[in-house]
């Protein structure tokens, strides 16, 4: 039975994955090696629980539970305990199949290691593990307390029991499991970053402002927000990552980031985290 949660990472996608497993009645262990990041998640997972609280979707009471539920460490020999991990540290498979080799060693042999990745290999991080058959995707969306979808993806070695383990889990988040094949960008990116990156095109090649784009995608196509805003909110350099990865992996002209998306990450323009992207804040 799963009871104990690891998460590995204090970013912006490990703080909310932490916080909906701790809503939901889990233990959970976050590991971070710098401890600015842990203590700036802490404040973030508060904040956002009594916002919760405010709105009327959790008592107080819920709030200290989930509080109490969660603790948090710099050290990931901390996770030998838990019963189930995700990774979710930076867009970057080196670094992710480095962790995942520790946590191989670290954890128990039947316990599942997940990636919160949004577009990396899971064949290639369960490779750098002794337990292929137990390394899946869980890719969930951000901002991960308000969506409700996860992305679940099947590595070449990855069990039917595993995958039944992780739709479990996302069920008792109260969230909604979907199941992607192990190819690069998975469903959402696949189809995603193909628009943000023709929208920052278009702005190159003088289609349209920023704002002119964003307006027809959301007056036009009913998205709730237009590519370009949804680009600051995840993080230029992070959609960088995901092109450059499909684009590799793909190997497939029309995956190429657009220049003005590299000089853009180049000049530390990285949107709404740096406080200019595409628009200011």
């Amino acid at each position: 039975m799963i009871q104990r949660i690891g998460v590995v990472g204090a970013g912006t996608m490990g703080n909310g994955i932490a916080q909906v497993f701790a809503q939901a009645g889990f233990v959970v262990r976050l590991i971070d090696a710098v401890p600015a990041a842990l203590e700036r998640a802490r404040g973030t997972i508060e904040k956002s629980l009594t916002k919760f609280v405010e709105k009327g979707r959790l008592t107080a009471a819920d709030r200290e539970a989930a509080l109490a539920h969660l603790s948090i460490g710099t050290n990931l020999d901390e996770l030998a305990d838990v019963d189930y991990v995700i990774e979710a540290i930076a867009e970057q498979a080196e670094a992710k199949a480095g962790v995942f080799t520790r946590l191989d060693a670290i954890t128990r042999p039947h316990v599942i290691l997940a990636s919160n990745t949004s577009s990396i290999s899971i064949t290639v991080l369960g490779a750098a593990t002794a337990r292929p058959d137990r390394v899946l995707g869980m890719h969930f969306m951000n901002p991960v307390p308000l969506m409700s979808l996860v992305e679940l993806i099947r590595g070449q070695a990855t069990s039917a029991e595993s995958m039944l383990t992780a739709t479990n889990l996302c069920m008792q988040l109260g969230k909604t499991a979907v199941e992607a094949a192990d190819y690069p960008g998975f469903i959402a990116n696949r189809i995603l970053m193909p628009m943000i990156n023709e929208a920052i095109y278009a702005v190159m090649e003088g289609v349209g402002t920023p704002e002119a784009i964003d307006t027809v995608m959301k007056l036009g196509m009913n998205h709730p927000m237009g590519p370009l805003t949804l680009a600051d909110f995840i993080g230029l350099d992070v959609c960088l990552a995901i092109l450059d990865v499909l684009h590799q992996g793909l190997g497939d002209p029309k995956y190429r980031p657009c220049p003005l998306l590299r000089r853009m990450v180049a000049a530390g323009h990285f949107g709404r985290k740096s406080g200019r992207g595409f628009y200011s804040y």
